[in-house]
């Protein structure tokens, strides 16, 4: 063996080693943050040229200058997205890991349950299928691929320089909000998409990393594509303080049509991969093919839709083709995504929330044309009602529309517009798309951690059977003896038919063990807590944890269920950490 051969696994732990203790410093985490943005805003800006080079391949130009003749295009047209997806069926099903992991619910899942961790693979598997998938025609967004790609690289920076599992999960975040930063040229967006999707955290130690990737992600992306808004619209304005009622119906419409979205999305999934007697090799083909006899009625549909967005938003879209193209949009984007297509869901929402926008403004500006605005101003505000309630992040959408339209003077409309659609839609759905894919998949997530595994473990599985009761006439000398041969640090006070009533802890004791004479004069029913908060057998972990943050204890007595007032066991918060530190090695070994 050669001499550097021998040294170099040393070598690297000693720099892992320096790595770690310097990113102890959130100055040294700041630039390894703004490293990282660069990369991933330059990963998304690649990711863009991408889909422009597949979207290039598949055109009528191309098409022509290969000898077809321009009398067949048309017929050729609805084909093209029937052979993307029949190159993503092969793609998926000769390397099925490498494509298992796409989506934005995946980056979450990855945050919650796998510190963090996400296959490098995914970056060139998420880039390769999308780029395809909507370069081709399918009715997809960029902003889910974008996202992987992002968190990808920022969980290779963190496995790379062996950091903590926090600071992995900070990384995730930076690599997506600078992904979301560069592709859309919307930094504010892309920092709050990261902390209100992905991470659920917006602790300062989390913020100011991902700010500094954000930022460092949308320099990049400038540099390399120019500054320029994603829509370039005319300048609106609040008509009449009376159209802010119209506003709020909007609001309404938007979260009724965001749950029929979320519902078709769902329900072609569920047609392909469970009814459909299809094999997964043809899917993506057959979707692209009825997204491809779609196009030939309304081609608006086809790819991500900004053009057709361009005209709603600047007042060139007719009303009845719009109504139309919100059913439609729905229709396609839940075949294509459906079927197997591989792509995100914010680019369909804010088309659907566009056209829907439109259509309802041309209703009320027909009918009320002195007290309000055109319908392209309706169309803005749709746009982020409709993506704000899919995915539950009205921040996110009201500060991402003023970025991607450079609009500030809507900013009133958009806030009470994004808030009742969300609202809406929570009140028919509960959760984003997002959350909704990973309940269906049985894993169940809450302010970035995942809370199903501590709902499947019950309270009988981790408590102890050990109880240290103590009588209620037993005076203070005695309860110091008796604690002292004890583990617990909660005693539950019994009365002389064992019931509890009472807790005494440590705390309590605390209180008068340095006074003088109380040894015979004080007995356990004075210094106990006389409310007994305690948990049944078979309750859940997570109503456990529940009890112990409103309680702040950290330990509870566990009562007999058909008898509320024994104690049968004790349980103790870090008894609960340990029981879901251990189901989650046990997933992860398996």
């Amino acid at each position: 063996m050669k001499p550097e051969e021998q040294t170099s696994p040393g070598l690297k732990k000693i720099l892992q080693k320096w790595t770690r203790e310097l990113l102890l410093l959130d100055n040294s985490l700041l630039v390894v943050a703004a490293i990282l943005g660069f990369l991933a805003g330059l990963a998304s800006t690649v990711f863009r040229w991408m889909i422009d080079f597949v979207d290039l391949i598949f055109s009528q130009e191309s098409l022509i200058d290969l000898g077809v003749s321009p009398a067949f295009i048309p017929y050729l047209t609805p084909l093209i997205p029937m052979f993307g997806g029949g190159l993503i069926g092969l793609i998926c099903y000769y390397f099925p890991s490498a494509v298992k992991e796409n989506g934005v619910h995946k980056v979450m899942e990855a945050v919650a349950l796998n510190n963090g961790k996400i296959h490098s693979h995914t970056i060139a598997s998420a880039a390769v299928t999308s780029a395809i998938t909507i370069g081709s025609g399918g009715s997809a967004g960029r902003e889910g691929p974008t996202v992987q790609i992002g968190s990808a690289i920022g969980s290779f920076f963190g496995r790379a320089l062996n950091v903590s599992t926090e600071r992995i999960r900070v990384l995730v975040g930076c690599g997506a909000a600078a992904g979301i930063a560069a592709s859309f040229n919307a930094p504010i967006a892309g920092v709050l998409f990261a902390m209100e999707i992905i991470l659920g955290d917006f602790t300062i130690h989390t913020f100011s990393p991902i700010v500094i990737a954000s930022v460092i992600g949308t320099v990049t992306g400038r540099a390399l594509e120019g500054n320029e808004v994603t829509f370039d619209v005319p300048v609106h304005e609040l008509v009449s303080q009376f159209e802010i009622i119209f506003y709020l119906l909007l609001g309404g419409l938007c979260g009724l049509v965001s749950k029929l979205f979320t519902w078709a999305y769902f329900k072609s999934g569920d047609f392909f991969s469970e009814q459909s007697k299809i094999s997964s090799l043809l899917t993506p083909a057959l979707g692209g093919l009825l997204v491809g006899i779609i196009s030939i009625f309304v081609p608006e549909v086809l790819g991500n839709g900004y053009e057709a967005m361009e005209k709603a938003l600047n007042g060139q879209m007719f009303w009845g083709l719009a109504f139309a193209l919100v059913f439609m949009k729905i229709i396609a984007t839940s075949i294509t995504l459906g079927s197997g297509g591989m792509g995100g869901v914010f680019a369909p929402s804010l088309f659907i929330g566009a056209m829907a926008g439109t259509a309802f403004g041309s209703l009320v500006h027909g009918v009320f044309p002195q007290w309000t605005a055109s319908p392209e101003t309706y169309a803005v505000v749709g746009m982020g009602a409709v993506a704000g309630a899919v995915m539950q992040a009205p921040l996110t959408n009201i500060l991402m529309l003023f970025e991607l339209t450079n609009d500030y003077t809507l900013i009133l409309p958009i806030m009470a517009t994004c808030i009742v659609s969300a609202y809406v839609f929570r009140e028919l759905a509960k959760h984003s798309i997002y959350i909704q894919y990973l309940l269906r998949k049985g894993i169940k997530i809450k302010n970035g951690r995942e809370v199903s595994i501590l709902n499947a473990i019950r309270v009988q599985d981790v408590m102890t059977n050990e109880v240290t009761p103590i009588p209620e006439e037993m005076p203070f000398k005695k309860i110091l003896e008796t604690i002292s041969y004890s583990k617990m640090i909660y005693f539950p006070v019994i009365d002389r038919l064992g019931n509890m009533t009472g807790i005494l802890s440590f705390s309590n004791i605390r209180e008068v063990f340095f006074e003088e004479g109380l040894d015979d004069l004080i007995v356990a029913r004075d210094l106990a807590t006389r409310e007994v908060q305690y948990l049944m057998p078979h309750q859940n972990l997570n109503e456990a944890m529940e009890l112990f943050a409103r309680l702040d204890v950290e330990q509870l007595p566990v009562a007999r269920s058909n008898d509320p007032q024994k104690a049968v066991g004790m349980i103790s918060r870090a008894d609960v950490v340990a029981a879901y530190n251990r189901e989650i090695l046990t997933r992860r070994v398996q």
